[in-house]
């Protein structure tokens, strides 16, 4: 599949991530940039974050997330490279596959999640790890929310126009996607990602 055929919207995208030092700053210039204020999500105790989210409308998801003020944990717990990141970026992207075990084979062990959400209600989940040889983000993780309602539903929205990432040998990431069930629109370039929006101000590019 040409670059040209493959959609602009990754199939199975659950959510897209970005990492950010400062989450309450981070937060308001999204708000600020879009017009569209993103809904306080819950804390991750085991990892020492806290997350904000926005709907991208049907079953995906944005997730602004950095650490906790509150957290109990060392910064060696803190995921997508938190402890060393000094400024936003788009770090990571999750995929639903149909079979997450079957899927995992591709991209690394299945693990559980949680977290409890501002009003106490508990979500459970089971995901993978950042791919093994392709931590840079560009490889997505798997997520499967069994039976709980996906953070998707509820949130402010925004449209998500197009997700579209950069790696260095694209050939080399194309595959795993293929058989994971999914795929990106990739330039070959610096490993990253870059997301386009329209909110109530236009179009915003995020990287």
């Amino acid at each position: 599949m040409g670059e040209t055929e493959t959609p602009a919207i990754p199939p199975r995208l659950d959510h897209v991530v970005i990492a950010t030092p400062t989450l309450d700053e981070t937060v308001a210039d999204f708000t600020a940039r879009t017009g569209v204020r993103p809904a306080a999500g819950g804390a991750h105790p085991d990892r020492g974050t806290r997350n904000y989210l926005v709907s991208f409308g049907g079953d995906s998801y944005l997730e602004i997330i950095g650490p906790d003020p509150a957290r109990t944990v060392g910064d060696d717990a803190l995921t997508f490279g938190l402890a060393a990141l000094r400024e936003p970026r788009v770090a990571a992207w999750a995929v639903h596959p149909a079979d997450i075990d079957e899927a995992a084979a591709h991209i690394g062990p299945v693990g559980p999640g949680q977290r409890r959400t501002t009003t106490g209600e508990l979500l459970e989940w089971r995901l993978t790890e950042p791919p093994n040889g392709l931590p840079d983000g560009v490889v997505p993780f798997l997520i499967d929310w069994g039976t709980t309602t996906s953070p998707a539903v509820g949130p402010s929205e925004v449209e998500l126009v197009s997700f579209t990432g950069s790696h260095p040998d694209p050939g080399r990431v194309r595959p795993v996607l293929t058989a994971i069930g999914t795929s990106l629109r990739l330039a070959t370039g610096p490993a990253g990602l870059a997301l386009t929006l329209a909110g109530e101000h236009g179009l915003v590019e995020f990287r």
